[in-house]
């Protein structure tokens, strides 16, 4: 399975740049794992930062932040077969679950949920 990982990024960080990396790391401790496991993790911010990048973007939360982050994410859902959400309160990694869920996507809250790859 291809499986997104959700969880916050800017949620409880008052946008501080330290503390927004601390957000990803904690999502990317389950890209092992999950690979580990037989399948291929994915986390939609390293799609969509590079690209906030290149479409100019000055400041989380600008015309270009927002034309790409949660965009892509959700392009991106329509791809995987699972949705792994992670963390504490985030309004995005919420609605990714939503958006799986609509998609018919297996959605774990637990890393222990996912099942080795057949």
């Amino acid at each position: 399975m291809m499986i997104l990982i959700a969880g916050p990024y800017r949620s409880g960080t008052n946008d501080d740049p330290g503390l927004i990396h601390k957000n990803v790391k904690q999502m990317e401790s389950y890209a092992l794992p999950i690979f580990r496991a037989g399948h291929i993790p994915m986390l939609g911010e390293w799609l969509a930062l590079p690209l906030v990048e290149l479409a100019g973007s000055k400041k989380i939360g600008d015309e270009a932040f927002n034309e790409i982050f949660h965009p892509i994410a959700t392009r991106l859902l329509e791809k995987c077969d699972a949705v792994l959400r992670v963390g504490g309160p985030s309004a995005g990694a919420d609605e990714m679950v939503r958006v799986g869920r609509s998609l018919g996507l297996h959605v774990f809250t637990s890393p222990v949920d996912i099942p080795p790859a057949q």
